[in-house]
């Protein structure tokens, strides 16, 4: 099976300080190392083509924050917060690869292509309603979630975000909802500090958020153990028409912030579990986006078994 492949690493639009571990060259190593590989005949390349994402862009994030994110005036680069930088292209870079994550879902809805993986930056899951943190400035997972549900009608969106950070942003953009359940598995207490196995989404979200907090130090035994006793039957339950997942790959054990110790044969491991699923319920249908990792052999081994087994039909 061809699996669709995009890349924006924004090496230009959105160049890093020297010296911060968010840089283009932690996803470039990765996706040279993939696009050698043996499955290169099996990648797809896609274009976006730029649709207008405006409307599912806004219904993740307030207009007023976006207007203050694209009026944001830099010569070199600005801060948003202490770890969050901004440089003169940013907002268009975020802008393209959210657009591109929205663009993703139509092609996987239209069944022209079943599996697509995101390789774009900035990365998004910390980015809240109204406000970037965490090197995010748009939440790509969200807005391609909402996209979904706005222009296709879907119903059940499951989101599995194993980032070793918790994606604040994509649970309070989801809290109250029970279209979208928001799953994750992340390094407690950590950054950003929430995540806690108490949020379990409010109103008429509740029970569609689900945090699986592990202490530092979990490695492939820990992670599998709770995808297979937790996730997996939490998502046979919930049936999703969609998976969309925030592939991190922070959580390896050569990651200078995790703090976990994964190999890359997990990753290859979760994702074959989540094809499963996919398979049974989703039409197949699976959106990777690429988040957090920054140490790039580690990424470049991470996505190769992952993507491994997002194009095995």
């Amino acid at each position: 099976m061809q699996l669709g492949l995009i890349q924006l690493v924004h090496e230009d639009s959105h160049p890093s300080p020297p010296g911060h571990p968010e840089n283009a060259a932690r996803m470039q190593r990765a996706l040279d190392y993939v696009c050698a590989s043996d499955m290169a005949g099996d990648l797809l390349e896609i274009k976006p083509k730029g649709i207008d994402s405006t409307t599912s862009i806004s219904g993740g994030h307030d207009k007023k924050y976006i207007d203050r994110l694209r009026n944001v005036s830099v010569s070199e680069w600005g801060y948003l917060d202490s770890d969050t930088y901004i440089s003169p292209r940013s907002f268009s870079a975020a802008w393209e690869t959210a657009s591109a994550a929205a663009e993703a879902i139509d092609l996987i809805i239209s069944g022209e292509v079943k599996r697509i993986h995101l390789a774009g930056r900035p990365p998004g899951h910390h980015a809240e309603r109204d406000h970037g943190m965490g090197f995010c400035l748009i939440n790509n997972t969200a807005v391609a979630a909402e996209h979904a549900c706005r222009k296709h009608g879907l119903h059940r969106i499951a989101i599995v975000d194993w980032d070793v950070h918790h994606g604040n942003g994509t649970q309070h953009i989801f809290y109250e909802r029970d279209d979208v359940y928001y799953i994750s598995m992340h390094h407690y207490p950590f950054y950003p500090g929430s995540g806690a196995t108490a949020e379990r989404g409010s109103g008429k979200g509740t029970g569609f958020t689900l945090n699986i907090p592990l202490p530092g130090g979990s490695g492939d035994d820990i992670y599998l153990e709770a995808f297979e006793n937790r996730i997996i039957p939490e998502l046979e339950s919930y049936q999703p028409e969609l998976v969309i997942i925030g592939s991190g790959f922070d959580a390896h054990n050569r990651d200078p912030l995790g703090g976990m110790e994964l190999s890359e044969e997990a990753f290859g491991k979760m994702t074959a579990l989540l094809v499963k699923v996919a398979d049974r319920y989703s039409s197949g249908r699976i959106l990777s986006i690429f988040e957090g990792g920054y140490d790039p052999e580690g990424n470049a081994r991470s996505l190769y078994y992952h993507l491994r087994e997002l194009e095995k039909d």
